[in-house]
């Protein structure tokens, strides 16, 4: 823009700043007006020429002498100085302009400038920029001189999320079964989380927010556990449910009984084996199995029938009479085989 057009333009208007802004104030209002209407990122008519004029406004206001020379201009196109035309001889009173620039350039030099109407001075507002050092109509803007309304402007980085992280975690199975609240670290700092009950051995655990920083005011990654569960000799979990072998004996499974046994808490409990009952015949304690919410699964006994390894002449013979006294089913048992 040539500086004969200053006095037609507010640059602190176009920037949203004060007439009194620090350059940082100026450099932070032109970013973020930049950032907002960049073709790049703005493709309409309208944001082209709004970036435009904010280029050009900072291209003026960002530099310190290029700033005093608008606010001189200014301040002398809205009355800061006054024009009094002479009677006779055409020239007119230029003392507020001079106290304008004298105030930038010492009273020496200010006081030492003349106007007239005869050739005695500078006669019209390009005359007058030629003062400080600035041809008329000279591109006021580094980037517009050049001709690229974008050269001063430096896209702000976008932001980007951190990376995951991925760890292992090894809990006993009854942690699993019960929840647990764990101590892990990142970075040297340490924290604590709590792994919900009923988690299952090879599953992820998220931890939102605990991976690396992002940059440029991007999100952190998050971090993932990789579960490892220990086996227990008498336990296993199908879903919210306890499975523990049952075992009975022969009278227990066919007469019906009522077996005692201990939980995962090592508290007794008692399953109500059925009549009737064969090995694999499941008995259920409900509420005794893993939380789910405000309920909880429950603790299913398999009935396992077990026989004495080393059986008497007497037992065996029982035996043999207990199979009598079943009827058909032996016969029934052994086409099933």
């Amino acid at each position: 823009m040539a500086e004969n057009e200053w006095l037609s333009k507010d640059f602190y208007k176009v920037l949203g700043v004060s007439k009194d802004a620090s350059d940082a104030d100026i450099t932070k209002a032109y970013r973020k007006l930049a950032r907002k209407y960049h073709p790049d990122l703005n493709k309409t008519k309208e944001a082209e020429e709004k970036f435009k004029d904010i280029s050009e406004a900072y291209d003026v206001l960002n530099n310190k002498e290029t700033r005093q020379k608008y606010d001189a201009i200014r301040q002398f196109g809205m009355g800061g100085a006054r024009f009094a035309g002479g009677s006779g001889n055409g020239g007119f009173d230029a003392s507020g302009f001079s106290d304008v620039f004298g105030s930038m350039f010492g009273n020496g030099n200010g006081g030492n400038i003349r106007f007239s109407t005869n050739g005695g001075g500078p006669t019209n507002l390009n005359d007058i920029f030629s003062m400080f050092g600035g041809a008329a109509g000279a591109g006021a803007g580094r980037g517009y001189a050049q001709g690229n309304p974008y050269a001063d402007y430096q896209a702000a980085p976008e932001p980007e999320n951190g990376e995951d992280r991925t760890s292992k975690i090894r809990l006993t199975f009854r942690q699993a079964v019960k929840g647990a609240t764990v101590s892990l670290s990142v970075d040297g700092k340490k924290f604590k989380t709590h792994v919900p009950a009923g988690v299952k051995d090879g599953q992820k655990i998220r931890l939102a927010g605990k991976g690396k920083p992002g940059r440029n005011g991007g999100k952190p990654g998050d971090l993932y556990l990789h579960v490892n569960v220990a086996e227990d000799p008498k336990f296993t979990m199908s879903g919210h449910d306890l499975i523990v072998d049952l075992p009975v004996t022969v009278g227990e499974a066919v007469a019906g009984a009522k077996v005692e046994m201990k939980d995962i808490d090592g508290e007794p409990v008692t399953f109500k084996v059925p009549a009737g009952s064969s090995s694999g015949t499941e008995v259920h304690v409900a509420g005794k199995g893993v939380k789910n919410g405000n309920a909880f699964g429950d603790l299913i006994g398999r009935v396992q029938i077990h026989v004495p390894a080393k059986p008497g002449l007497g037992l065996k013979h029982a035996a043999k009479e207990f199979d009598k006294a079943s009827g058909d089913f032996a016969a029934e048992l052994a086409e099933q085989r």
